[in-house]
C-alpha cells in the first residue's frame, strides 16, 4: 500500500470514528477525538462537555466503546482517555449541536441563534459566525447568516477558526448549521488596541497638563487680597468705650 493510500485510509477511519462518537455521545456534549499511535497502543482521547456520561457507571460505557473500536474500526489495542471541555461555549461542535437541539425541539431558530451568539461572545470569543440553510420558517429553502465581533475568512487568522457542521432533522426536511468561532485575537487586532491605548493615554496626559498650566496661569493673574476696612462702631460700643475711659481717668486722679 502506497503512502497516499494509507494516508487516505487513515483519514476515512478517523472520519468514521468522529461520526460514530458524535452520534453515540451527542447528549454528553461530544466535541472531538484525538487519535495518535504509539509503539504499544493506539491512544484515543475523547473530548466532551460531560465526560462522566462517556465513561459511564463503573466505566462500563468506556469498556464497551473500547471493544467497538477494536471490532468495528479495526484499532489495535486502543487506550481510551476522556477529557472535559473547559469552555463549551467556545467549542464550535458543541455550540452547533446546541443549536440543533433547540431547532429540533421546535424553538424559533432566530431566537436560538441570537441567544447562542450572546453566550459565545460573553464567554470571551473574538468573533462568531453562524449560517443556517434549509427550510427555516417556510416551505422555501434559504440561507441566513448571523455574526458578531471580528472574524476573517482568509489568511492566517482564518486558519485558526474553530469550525463545525451539524444537521437538524425537522418535519420540512434537513437544516444545516455551520458555526465558526475565533477564540484568539489576531496580531493586527492586538497591535491596533495597543496603538489606541497609547494614543488615548497620550491625549489624557496632554489634557491634564493643559488644565494644570491654565490653573497656574489663572492663579498668577489674580490680584493680591486687600485687607477689609474696619466696620463702623455702633452707638452702644461708643458709649461703652466712653464709660471705660471715664473710669480710667477717675482712678488716675485718685
Amino acid at each position: 500500500m502506497t503512502v497516499e493510500k494509507k494516508f487516505i485510509r487513515e483519514n476515512i477511519k478517523l472520519s468514521d470514528v468522529e461520526t460514530f462518537l458524535g452520534k453515540e455521545f451527542a447528549r454528553a456534549g461530544y466535541s472531538h477525538v484525538d487519535i495518535s499511535r504509539t509503539p504499544v497502543s493506539t491512544r484515543v482521547t475523547v473530548w466532551a462537555q460531560k465526560p462522566g456520561m462517556v465513561i459511564g457507571r463503573g466505566g462500563k460505557t468506556i469498556d464497551a466503546l473500547t471493544e467497538t473500536l477494536k471490532t468495528k474500526f479495526g484499532m489495535e489495542n486502543p487506550a481510551l482517555e476522556v477529557n472535559e471541555v473547559e469552555n463549551p461555549d467556545l467549542d464550535a461542535r458543541i455550540v452547533a449541536e446546541q443549536i440543533v437541539g433547540g431547532i429540533e425541539r421546535g424553538l424559533n431558530y432566530k431566537r436560538v441563534v441570537q441567544m447562542t451568539i450572546q453566550r459565545v461572545m460573553h464567554a470571551g470569543a473574538v468573533g462568531v459566525a453562524i449560517r443556517i440553510s434549509g427550510k427555516v420558517g417556510g416551505e422555501m429553502s434559504r440561507t441566513e447568516k448571523f455574526n458578531a465581533g471580528y472574524l476573517k475568512y482568509a489568511g492566517d487568522p482564518a486558519e485558526k477558526l474553530d469550525k463545525a457542521y451539524a444537521r437538524a432533522e425537522v418535519k420540512l426536511g434537513t437544516i444545516g448549521i455551520q458555526v465558526r468561532i475565533l477564540k484568539d485575537e489576531p496580531k493586527e487586532i492586538i497591535a491596533a488596541k495597543k496603538i489606541t491605548k497609547a494614543a488615548s493615554e497620550a491625549l489624557i496626559a496632554k489634557q491634564e497638563a493643559a488644565a494644570k498650566a491654565a490653573a497656574e496661569a489663572a492663579k498668577k493673574e489674580e490680584p493680591p487680597e486687600e485687607p477689609l476696612p474696619d466696620a463702623p462702631l455702633t452707638e452702644e460700643q461708643l458709649e461703652t468705650m466712653k464709660s471705660e475711659e471715664s473710669k480710667e481717668d477717675g482712678s488716675n486722679n485718685a
